[in-house]
Formats: structure tokens, sequence, C-alpha cells
């Protein structure tokens, strides 16, 4: 606060940061909540555990894959505009979703609509700050509420569902979106957009739907992997397939002159690339953890959606407490020490929660994990995301946020695809198929411990040097 103007601490306040990191906050809270509802809406909607993980891990994908079109659509549109159009079709979605008949109205409206919605938002709430904070310290201190609201809503996201789920219904918890959305409106009334939009700069549509399309092609193919090892095989080829295309199409336009959806340029930076692997695994530890756990604890050990979320509370309450003090450790210590000691604690986390729950029934045996899980995402959440932002010039920011944030959300799709499709497809295994899923991510997170090993020790920021 101390970085600020009084003036423009009121005005970061009152009109830029409390609309925009709840906008964060519900979008990532959407992610998660539906984890410890699997049991109440399989039975309600007459579905599957499968058919309600797909409906998660689609929402997921569809937040990815139009995250980066989204963000080049802000300066087409207005960021204002984009930001507002979001939050209406995410709300509609949120209703559509509270109603749903059955599954098809449930993907309809939650994984489709509220995708779409979150897609739209998301872009317009970095690109905002940025543009409304020349200052770095300050802009530095927004992102960091932003992201930590983000890890809070998905970390919480069990423990709320859950309360609202036994109190009252899944549906309400649909509701409960709803009304943020309504919120989030009001507060935004007085947000404004420096910037002038253009409507006659051009968009890169064929870009658009090739790295939508390959993205999604991928992600089903490991939802496929309990289905036949062939489709799986094929549908992978060819997503991997569809993004070499979309690269050489993006290349192509670039040596062409003309403007496309992704600048190749931002994977050409090894201190971003290292940072988005770190931003994409920790996403893949924290909802991978989410949804498997939540899945063994309703599946195999038939907790309700309340004692599923009061265990989670263990995460809440660790990234919440590393959350706050991550801003006074920033100051002695570097970003790369708190991405190293985060994955530090991360990984032992999911270590003890394979461990632990193999030698008791004793649901306290998840708390230790759970704690060790949410306060190693608490302290490198946003530094990661700072350090990724900080390896390009201001001119660059609006694309790397996009890239950030799509990364980020690609994430949490592979978190929940994976290592959720590792435990359904063996969930008559119980304790063994959880203890693979959970290994799986123990081996995920070492990677991203091993590139948070290689991030440079002094990081130059590149933003200040334009």
């Amino acid at each position: 606060m101390t970085a600020f103007a009084s003036g423009q601490s009121r005005i970061t306040i009152r009109r830029i940061i409390a609309p925009l990191a709840l906008a964060q906050f519900i979008c990532s809270f959407a992610g998660s909540n539906m984890n410890v509802m699997i049991n109440d809406i399989s039975h309600d909607l007459d579905t599957s555990v499968q058919g309600v993980q797909i409906s998660i891990t689609l929402f997921l994908l569809t937040m990815a894959a139009l995250m980066i079109p989204a963000g080049k659509l802000t300066d087409k549109f207005g960021r204002k505009r984009l930001f507002t159009l979001g939050l209406i079709v995410y709300g509609i979605g949120a209703v559509v979703s509270a109603a749903a008949p059955g599954l098809w109205a449930l993907i309809l409206g939650n994984s489709i609509l509220e995708g779409i919605g979150t897609a739209l938002l998301i872009p317009p709430v970095y690109i905002l700050t940025t543009v409304h904070l020349p200052e770095l310290t300050a802009r530095a201190w927004a992102f960091g509420i932003i992201s930590a609201m983000g890890g809070i809503g998905a970390a919480a996201g069990p423990l709320i569902g859950g309360l609202i789920t036994t109190a009252i219904s899944w549906r309400a918890a649909f509701l409960f979106q709803a009304l943020i959305i309504v919120v989030i409106l009001l507060l935004s009334r007085r947000l404004t957009d420096p910037i002038p939009a253009k409507p006659d700069r051009p968009f890169d549509i064929v870009g658009a739907v090739l790295s939508a399309l390959g993205l999604f092609v991928l992600v089903l193919g490991i939802l496929a992997a309990d289905t036949s090892v062939i489709l799986m095989t094929s549908l992978l080829l060819a997503g991997v397939l569809i993004l070499i295309v979309f690269f050489w199409w993006v290349r192509k336009r670039e040596r062409a002159g003309k403007e496309a959806l992704l600048s190749t340029a931002l994977f050409r930076n090894r201190l971003s690339n290292l940072a988005l692997v770190t931003q994409n695994l920790q996403w893949v530890l924290l909802m991978g953890t989410s949804f498997t756990v939540s899945a063994y604890l309703q599946v195999v050990r038939g907790y309700n959606a309340i004692e599923t979320g009061v265990i989670f509370t263990a995460a809440t309450v660790g990234l919440l407490l590393t959350s706050l003090l991550a801003g006074r450790l920033a100051k002695g210590f570097s970003q790369r020490a708190l991405i190293i000691v985060g994955f530090v604690l991360c990984v032992p986390g999911v270590a003890l929660l394979i461990w632990l729950t193999a030698s008791t029934t004793n649901a306290w045996a998840f708390v230790p994990g759970l704690f060790l899980i949410g306060s190693g995402l608490g302290l490198m959440l946003t530094p990661s995301f700072f350090v990724d932002e900080s390896a390009f010039p201001e001119k660059m920011q609006g694309e790397i946020s996009g890239l950030s944030r799509s990364v980020s959300n690609l994430g949490s799709t592979l978190g929940t695809a994976v290592a959720g499709t590792i435990l359904i497809a063996n969930v008559a295994a119980g304790g063994a198929a959880y203890g693979f899923a959970m290994g799986v991510l123990a081996v995920l997170g070492l990677v991203g411990l091993i590139a948070a090993l290689l991030l440079p020790k002094r990081i130059v920021t590149a933003a200040a040097e334009t």
C-alpha cells in the first residue's frame, strides 16, 4: 500500500481491485466447487461419476482453449465491454446449471456457457489492472491480490460448495455463483477502460480455431484413456498434429507481416518458458489433488459433500496463511526461492496423502498433506506469475498475460483429466487407484521443482527496462 499515492490507493481498492479480484475468485471457485458434489449430481441427474468429471474437465478446457483468442478480442471490442459480456454469459450459464434436468444441460450451462464467460472476462481482469496501474510496484501488489484470490477460490471451492450442497442443494451452489456475478456487475459499474477499442483490428480466426481444436482433441484423448487405447492414442496424436499446424500457421502469418493469434516470440524466452511450466504444474497439482481426493472420499469412502469440504479446509488454511505472508517474504527472498520452496512443500504433501491414507482410514490422515500442498501453492502462485510477466517489456504484457492465464487453466484441465481419469478408470481398485493417481501428481510436482531450480538466481524485469 505504501507504493501508492493515497488517491491512487482509493481508486485501486474501490474501482479496480474489488470487482476484478472477485471475478478471479468466482471463476477459480467454479473450477473446484463441483468436486464435492460428485455423488449428489450423479444421483440427481442419473449419470455416472465419469459424466460429472467430463463436465468439470470441459469447463476447464473451454477456459483454456478460448483464453488466448479472448485476450486478442479485448483490443478489438474493448476490455470493459468484454469483461461485462463475460460476466453476463457466465451468469446465464450458472442459472442454466442450477435448473439442469440432465447432464446435457449441466454441460451446456457449466462447461460451455460458464467456460466461455470465464474466457471472456479473465483476460480483461489482468489487462485492466495493467493499464490502470502503470507503476510496477503497485501493479505487482494488485496482481498478487488477484492471483491469491484465484488460489483461494480454487482451494475454498470444496468447502463452500460442500456447505451449500449439504445445507440446501448442489443447485444452490450455482445460484450462489450467479449472485456473486450480480455483485461484480454492480461493483464494476464505475470501472473504466482508458484505452479505446479498435473495431477494425484484424483477428486471426484460423489460428483461434486451430488452437482451440488442438487443445480440445488433446484433452479428449486423455479422457478416452479408460475407453480404448487405440482411440486415446489416435486423439492424442491428432491433438498434437493440430497444435503443430497451429504453430506453423502462426509463424506463416508473422513472416507475411500479418498479426497472428499468438506471437512466437513469447516462446523464445527461456525465463518465461520455465515460469510457464511452473505455473502450469502448480494448477495441475491444485486441481488434480482437489478432484482426485474429492472423488476418492465420496465414491470409495462414501463421504458426503460437507465432510469432503471440511477435510479440504486444511488446504484452504495453508494457502491463506502463506498467501498473506507471501508479500512480506518477497522482501527477503527471491521469487525463484519462493517457487522452489512451494514445490518442496507440495511434493511431500502429495506423498503424505498417499502414505497416511494407505495406513489408516481416519479422515484426519488427509489434513497434513492437504495443508502442505495449500501452503506450497500459496507461496508460489503469485511469484510464478510475476516472473513470467517480468520477462517481457510493457508492450507485450497483454499477450503474455493471456498466455499465462491459458497455461494456468490448461494445468487445471490436465490435473483433473489425467489424475481423475486414472482414478475413475480403476475405481474398483479403491485405494490402489487413488495411490496411482496421486503418484502421477507427485512426479509432475517434481518436474515443476526441476523447472523452478533452473530459473536464474537473478531475475531482471524487462518491463522496467523500457
